[in-house]
């Protein structure tokens, strides 16, 4: 059990803690109780209230005998619980009397929430559909349905006074209903209203919970984190209160006697006065809330949480301990808010193969050992004592276990083993390294570090592919990085130390503790050289190196002897030098500006003015040496027919008089 306290209000948690085991003796739990508080402390109201998976709803019958949680949306139409309706995911209505399952319908929409209405025995389903759903218990059949202007509804509620009917929209809206008439009679924007001066919205708050007090109250909860009060007779709330965590509110209940409305989320439950808005106590449980439910005129509260276990909280301040349980305003006096402690500390749990090691096989059944899960519990003594009448060298184990653990711990000081890929070994290294102090530099200043280029998959390729391996020996990364050259050796030679590390981890299993290496403690302090000295050493050897592969090109072009190669062209084709060529490409390198400029030069290309004010431009084709020759032979062939075609002036008739031939 555990207490809690704000604004002087305490609140016993009455569900938290394990739970005394079953199979103790009575005279284990007596000793238990006069050496731990705790257990003296603990209470357990009642036994395994738990789910066997996450509880959604909780809800007390009316004449507070009992208690139901379900993972479906219900409904307890009888004093009892001999009258329960259900409401499942899948669109199914199952109707449950005292003796189990009696009937099972089906709505066209899936439904969210309900409500019934006692005078016309009625059932409100409301869903993912903008008609309110109407089946009416009487007569057995569904009624015509009510349309709403929202595009779905998310709860529902019945006023107990004067039967109003609610329902809370998508849309912020909250729209009431006259059953008799079944005209909506009123319209609140709540999602409007609920927007303050201190608000942060980044949504359309949609409503999420609903529920009536009296005959004028009404409590409204949003799916922002804001519960807004409503007098009936006004479309603006008298009090709008922010629970400042942003998550949809879960449920909304009063508490008549000290005129409290208790509101929840998923992470925690508020309760305040509905005249002045101030807090009286909140509670934040150590699990996710689904719904919350107080027990009729009393203090105790209910949760159902995302675990199996749901909750039992009891607040003396808000009213007594039910009948069943009216023993906690004795013992409220006398608990105290402390750390919660095990019961199992003076047992050891040991598995069947763990006898078989011990040779206590024969005690299964007996007393000595009591069935739990998998295995079984032991009294701790028993287990310690048996352990070291079997292995009489437990002692020497125990210390080659510490000289091991000590071996381990010295070894994590050291240089750490990294997996480091195949292509830029040392890059990455280097890049481990800058992670390292980025680390280190963030734990200081508490600054939010970027992601590294070894995990990010954009890089990948780079310490995969070959093709990417840096070339250390160029003239520019030489130039670029004057301190490489140092740093370069100083990294291959912590890679050695790595290499040398892991061989030694695979050959020895265990090492005395000693010096360090020699190369730990030989580093040099040559990285203290000016940056300008060092980038001067850096040009000098290049020009040297420069200046070597210069001599040796020149020494190999002399020992070579050029032979002179021969080339015949084709037949047809003409022999084009490479100063043609070389001067064609320079051509097709110039602009075309510059390259209208030369054919207009040549003769090639010819510019006029057009009468609509353009230009023309006129281009000479060049022809090949074959065109050529096929023009100067076409042009041959037509003077040779000229010279020898004959005239046929002759054969020209004279012009006779007479009569003309038709």
């Amino acid at each position: 059990m555990q207490v809690s306290s704000l604004n002087e209000v305490k609140i016993y948690s009455l569900s938290c803690g394990k739970s005394l085991p079953e199979w103790l003796s009575d005279r284990k739990k007596r000793a238990l109780q006069k050496k731990d508080v705790d257990v003296r402390r603990r209470i357990e109201l009642i036994q395994d209230f738990e789910m066997p998976t996450v509880c959604t709803t909780i809800k007390v019958s009316k004449d507070g005998q009992y208690i139901l949680a379900t993972v479906v949306t219900f409904e307890i139409l009888s004093d009892d619980y001999s009258k329960i309706v259900f409401l499942h995911n899948d669109r199914y209505i199952e109707f449950h009397s005292q003796s189990g399952f009696y009937y099972k319908t089906r709505i066209p929409k899936f439904g969210r929430d309900f409500s019934y209405h006692y005078p016309s025995c009625d059932l409100y389903f409301v869903g993912a559909s903008s008609e309110v759903y109407r089946l009416n218990l009487e007569q057995g059949r569904y009624l015509n349905p009510l349309q709403t202007d929202a595009a779905e509804n998310n709860v529902c509620d019945i006023n107990s006074v004067h039967g109003l009917f609610a329902t809370g929209t998508i849309e912020g809206r909250v729209e009431c209903w006259d059953p008799r008439t079944r005209n909506r009679v009123g319209l609140l924007d709540c999602a409007l209203n609920s927007v303050t001066a201190d608000s942060e919205i980044n949504n359309l708050p949609t409503i999420s919970a609903l529920k009536f007090n009296g005959a004028l109250t009404m409590a409204v909860g949003t799916s922002t984190g804001q519960v807004l009060l409503y007098d009936l007779r006004s479309d603006k709330p008298l009090l709008v209160k922010d629970h400042q965590y942003g998550l949809p509110i879960k449920s909304v209940h009063f508490q008549d006697s000290l005129d409290l409305i208790l509101s929840a989320d998923s992470r925690i439950i508020k309760m305040w006065n509905k005249n002045s808005g101030k807090i009286f106590t909140s509670l934040e449980p150590e699990h996710d809330l689904n719904d919350v439910c107080l027990y009729p005129n009393s203090g105790m509260l209910l949760t159902a949480n995302e675990t199996p276990k749901m909750g039992i909280y009891y607040i003396p301040v808000l009213g007594p301990a039910p009948r069943w349980c009216s023993f906690l305003d004795n013992l409220t006096e006398e608990l105290e808010e402390n750390p919660e402690s095990t019961v199992y500390d003076d047992y050891k749990f040991v598995t069947k193969k763990d006898l078989e090691n011990l040779g206590l096989t024969h005690l299964i059944g007996s007393p000595f050992l009591r069935a739990y899960m998998h295995g079984f519990f032991m009294d701790i003594r028993l287990y310690h004592k048996v352990k070291l009448m079997v292995n009489p060298f437990a002692y020497e184990e125990y210390r080659k276990d510490k000289i091991r653990q000590k071996i381990e711990e010295t070894r994590a000081q050291r240089v750490q083993l990294k997996k480091l890929p195949k292509v830029n070994k040392e890059l990455a290294l280097k890049l481990i390294e800058e992670e390292e102090e980025k680390q280190k530099s963030t734990w200081k200043k508490k600054v939010k570090s970027l992601p590294s280029i070894l995990t990010d998959d954009r890089f990948k390729v780079m310490f995969e592919n070959p093709d990417f391996q840096v070339d250390e020996e160029s003239e520019e990364f030489r130039l670029l990085n004057p301190l490489v050259s140092k740093i370069s050796e100083k990294r291959k030679k912590k890679l050695r130390l790595l290499e040398q590390q892991e061989l030694r981890e695979k050959e020895e299993e265990e090492e005395p503790e000693g010096k360090p290496s020699d190369a730990e403690s030989s580093e040099s302090s040559d990285d203290e050289k000016a940056w300008v000295e060092e980038v001067r050493k850096q040009r000098r050897l290049l020009q040297q190196e420069e200046k070597v592969k210069r001599q040796e090109r020149l020494k190999e072009d002399q020992q070579t002897v050029l032979k002179p190669q021969f080339y015949e062209i084709k037949a047809g084709e003409e022999f084009r030098s490479f100063k043609d060529s070389a001067t064609k490409q320079k051509l097709m390198n110039k602009t075309l500006e510059d390259r209208l400029k030369i054919e207009a030069k040549n003769g090639t290309l010819s510019v006029s003015d057009t009468t609509v004010g353009s230009k023309q431009l006129t281009f000479t084709l060049k022809r090949s040496e074959q065109q050529k020759k096929q023009q100067e032979a076409e042009k041959l062939h037509r003077q040779e027919r000229k010279r020898l075609r004959r005239s046929a002036g002759h054969l020209k008739s004279r012009h006779k008089r007479g009569r003309s031939f038709h």
